[in-house]
């Protein structure tokens, strides 16, 4: 396996352009995904998401593509549909591709996004899902080395963890 360190990791802000690039890898993403959150194909073999037009067309939404050594390998959606009244910013959907998984790279990814919006974040991972709270949970505590908060959701929005942290000093401007 190669390390991260090794590997040239790219996050771009994604143009309209690149949103049919994004709508495939959803499907790559939501397939993964529907071991824990049960869905179904729609009539036409797709999952489909419903909200990905949003991002070009609603103020606080940012799409951003991740390659590795120039080889498309995931995407990040950022938006500021947030759990908590208190939160700014929450990662919407976050894929790389299981080749670079284990890697480095979502923990490179994770912390390039961070660090281009600054304020107040959340991180909602569905109770289910046991790898996404292992994976934000050492991502976020080394982000934060440690200082972040843990809030359990159990409502009519959905049943999980909110991980949460402040990054306003630290961070740069969005790039």
């Amino acid at each position: 396996k190669q390390e991260a360190v090794q590997m040239k990791i790219e996050v771009t802000q994604a143009t309209v352009g690149d949103k049919s690039l994004i709508q495939r890898m959803m499907e790559l993403y939501q397939y993964d995904f529907s071991e824990f959150e049960k869905n179904d194909l729609d009539s036409h073999g797709s999952f489909g998401y419903p909200w990905l037009d949003h991002y070009w067309c609603e103020n606080g939404r940012y799409p951003f593509i991740v390659y590795v050594d120039r080889k498309i390998s995931g995407f990040v959606l950022v938006n500021q549909k947030t759990y908590l009244p208190s939160s700014e910013w929450a990662i919407s959907e976050f894929f790389i591709m299981r080749r670079y998984r284990r890697q480095g790279v979502g923990k490179a990814v994770a912390f390039s996004i961070f660090d281009r919006l600054r304020g107040k974040w959340e991180v909602h991972e569905i109770e289910d899902n046991v790898p996404s709270q292992l994976f934000w949970r050492k991502v976020i505590s080394d982000y934060t080395h440690g200082q972040y908060s843990e809030t359990n959701l159990s409502d009519e929005r959905s049943r999980g963890h909110i991980k949460c942290f402040e990054n306003r000093e630290k961070s740069l401007t969005l790039k």
